[in-house]
């Protein structure tokens, strides 16, 4: 997903690991220096990609399905093999799972930078997934291992805040990296600050190892991967060739067989990476379903605004960037307050409300036409939209953590952490393929009313692909020109506001759900499953 806020149970995948390990005084600092940095390139570099999207399709000449794979096909990997880093590091040692997550994300970082066209690109991100499914639940289990009782509240507190400045940052710095430099140094950065965590790693932090860990759930893992890939290759090609393709039945059916097979697995192997007994306690599954509409609506929002703000307002990529400075700034200053929202009233009023706001402000960003002030137009809803989404994730991890024994809570938090990436996923692919479809729709009206000479309308046919991106004829008249371009930022317009007003329709049904499933608690225990 365009991961521009971190995913819920990030700190309550920390908080419910066992205590393996003690930390002395004089290697505390080192270790939260080198967690917190390792973990801030994983989250800074999805903000950085989001702002950058528009420019590497302009000098990559990228279809809009291709930019669609540059955020998916990181996110696929990401959220399918996360549960497998966390139990690599706890069964081969946590040191050794994150040094080998920090390297195979540099070098693919490298990879990115270097790339000199889409695929090369898409590749590396490849790699760049897997990199960081090793190395964030990594460095939030060495957390976990050297911090205990008090100490191991700061040191959350301590990661949690750093993480999320560093996060709120990366979209300023990747927007000014792309206007200044290049977009290929918004992957570059991450070299010198992975030196500098390698050399921390090895110096002062000490290896730690579960010896109780389980043997890994390779068929799991195998199967989620290959399921959820069919299943967004399958969508987003349907694109380019309709759905009644054989590519994209084969893909769409094959995926959601394979997805079958993964829940059918989950039942029988011994040591299940989703335990499907979790599943029995209501709110745990009311949770989880909430999640997925919530963070979908979220990954589907925040992957098209860059589009609008660059190739349609015409704001620079610091710009857009920094459109997003206020969403991020409320969750992080709202987040303490959000939190005693639970204490004082459960956790079922915000998550009932808190998706409410974020209807409304989905919205708001339906609103705007073309052109006028940032502050009168997408201001209001990012602003709604931050505070929909602050009311709403404390309760949630909350609740997930609750709603479990607690020798499960590190395995549920690990399934809503996936589940949250899974949902902007899928969320891309099938709000892509929407926004595809309106598109179109909207510019052919648009141009059955102008008379275009043959060639012009065969450039525009190859050049539709591209959405809001697509370059005209350098040989047609400045006025005819202006007016295509027009056409085509309207039409853009317009299926933006379809996306967006499916944005608030999945945050509506994200309360609904929470309304219905999740228990009325004055506290923050709620239904636990069976073990």
């Amino acid at each position: 997903m365009a991961n521009i806020i971190k995913e819920p149970c990030d700190d309550a995948v920390v908080m419910a690991k066992p205590m393996s390990a003690c930390c002395t005084q004089a290697a505390a600092p080192w270790i939260l220096a080198a967690t917190i940095i390792g973990s801030s390139l994983v989250f800074m570099d999805g903000t950085v990609v989001n702002v950058a999207l528009p420019v590497i399709q302009a000098e990559l000449s990228a279809t809009a399905t291709e930019l669609q794979w540059i955020v998916e096909a990181y996110a696929l990997f990401l959220a399918a093999l996360i549960l497998v880093g966390g139990s690599l590091g706890d069964r081969f040692g946590r040191r050794r799972v994150f040094a080998i997550g920090i390297l195979v994300f540099t070098i693919a970082s490298v990879l990115c930078g270097l790339a000199t066209n889409i695929s090369q690109l898409i590749i590396a991100r490849v790699a760049q997934g897997i990199g960081g499914a090793l190395l964030v639940p990594s460095s939030l289990a060495i957390i976990s291992a050297f911090f205990t009782g008090e100490g191991r509240g700061k040191a959350i507190g301590i990661w949690s805040g750093f993480t999320a400045i560093t996060t709120s940052l990366g979209p300023v710095v990747g927007g000014w990296l792309v206007e200044n430099v290049s977009w290929r140094w918004a992957f570059f950065l991450n070299v010198p600050f992975a030196i500098i965590v390698l050399a921390i790693l090895f110096w002062r932090v000490p290896e730690s190892r579960d010896e109780s860990a389980v043997r890994l759930d390779l068929l799991g893992a195998v199967l989620v991967t290959l399921g959820l890939g069919a299943l967004v290759y399958g969508i987003i090609e349907s694109a380019n060739v309709g759905f009644g393709h054989p590519v994209v039945i084969i893909s769409v059916f094959g995926g959601a067989f394979t997805i079958g097979m993964f829940v059918f697995s989950q039942a029988r192997v011994q040591f299940p990476m989703m335990p499907l007994n979790l599943f029995r306690s209501r709110t745990f599954s009311g949770a989880n379903l909430l999640t997925l509409w919530l963070y979908a609506a979220l990954g589907g929002a925040l992957y098209f605004l860059p589009f609008n703000l660059i190739q349609i307002q015409g704001y620079s990529a610091t710009e857009a960037g920094a459109a997003y400075l206020p969403l991020i700034l409320i969750i992080f200053l709202l987040s303490h307050w959000a939190g005693g929202l639970v204490h004082r009233h459960g956790a079922k009023i915000p998550l009932v409300v808190g998706p409410l706001i974020a209807a409304i402000g989905y919205l708001l960003l339906a609103r705007p036409t073309i052109g006028g002030s940032y502050w009168e137009t997408f201001f209001p809803g990012v602003v709604v939209l931050g505070l929909g989404m602050v009311i709403s994730i404390a309760p949630l991890t909350t609740t997930v953590m609750g709603a479990v024994n607690q020798q499960h809570a590190g395995i549920a938090s690990g399934i809503n952490n996936g589940v949250s990436r899974t949902g902007g996923l899928v969320a891309i692919a099938v709000l892509g393929l929407v926004l595809f479809d309106s598109f179109n729709a909207h510019l052919d009206v648009r141009l059955a009313n102008v008379a275009l000479p043959t060639e012009v309308m065969e450039v525009l046919d190859r050049e539709r692909i591209k959405l809001a991106g697509a370059v005209l004829p350098e040989s047609i008249a400045e006025s005819l020109r202006v007016n295509l371009r027009r056409m085509i930022q309207e039409s853009y317009v317009s299926a933006f506001r379809l996306v967006m007003i499916i944005g608030a329709l999945l945050a509506l049904a994200s309360s609904l759900t929470a309304w219905l499933m999740i228990e009325a608690r004055h506290d923050t225990q709620v239904s636990r499953s069976p073990d």
